[in-house]
């Protein structure tokens, strides 16, 4: 059936040409096609406002900066939302850790033995010596990190592996692990360098990000209560717009 916004066509040409830009929606067609009766309905807006210009996307600009207005989020505002949403500003544990690995190879007995006598060694180094971590990271890790000295980089609970996630957050900040931790992986010695506990992130330290975030959420509610209003005045034949 035949698509029209007020008497203008909306061919199927335009769809198949709109689609690949909605490729990863549920509905790549529906979405197609809602978006080429919105541009007909802000285009035919812009041009009855006056707003004439050769290029449609500076003309719908033009038309949106003067009709989309909404109050800018204030202070109150933010610690209004601040207040109502405490679960949405918590931050669990975080580590931060070097590491040494040392893969057991051919999974067999001896193999698994011998590799554990070799982590046990450096492991009597590196507790003499800690400043020498880094060194025999990369010198005796099996994992990609030994070019980094061990670093992991910063992680909280839940992205390691159970038996080294216990090992670093029952560690504090500044040690070695004393003994080997055992995973999947293998043999690991473990020199935390971070430890922070979690808990509520006061209104300061998210206020600049929170309130860019709600007056974002205010520009798009106007823009969906001014389009549903250019929705619902329009004779659409062919398609049945959503609210």
């Amino acid at each position: 059936m035949t698509i029209t916004v007020n008497g203008v066509e909306i061919t199927e040409a335009m769809v198949q040409a709109e689609l690949p830009n909605h490729e990863q929606t549920p509905s790549p067609r529906d979405a197609a096609v809602q978006q080429l009766v919105l541009h007909q309905l802000l285009l035919a807006k812009a041009r009855a406002s006056g707003f004439d210009n050769a290029n449609e996307g500076e003309a719908i600009g033009a038309l949106l900066d003067k009709e989309l207005q909404f109050a800018p989020v204030d202070e109150a505002a933010c610690e209004a939302y601040y207040n109502a949403h405490p679960e949405y500003f918590r931050q669990g544990d975080s580590a931060a850790a070097n590491h040494i690995l040392f893969k057991a190879e051919g999974g067999d007995e001896l193999a698994k033995s011998l590799t554990r006598a070799k982590a046990e060694g450096v492991l009597a180094e590196v507790q003499a010596n800690p400043g020498r971590f880094a060194d025999l990271a990369r010198e005796h890790s099996s994992c990609p990190s030994s070019q980094q000295g061990g670093a992991l980089g910063q992680f909280g609970r839940g992205q390691m592996v159970p038996e080294f996630e216990q090992a670093v957050f029952g560690t504090d900040a500044g040690n070695i692990t004393p003994n080997l931790v055992e995973t999947q992986f293998g043999y690991h010695i473990i020199q935390v360098t971070e430890r922070s506990e979690g808990g509520q992130i006061s209104l300061e330290d998210v206020k600049p990000r929170l309130q860019q975030y709600l007056n974002e959420m205010a520009a798009r509610q106007a823009m969906h209560d001014y389009l549903n209003t250019l929705v619902q005045a329009a004779d659409i034949k062919g398609y049945n717009m959503p609210a």
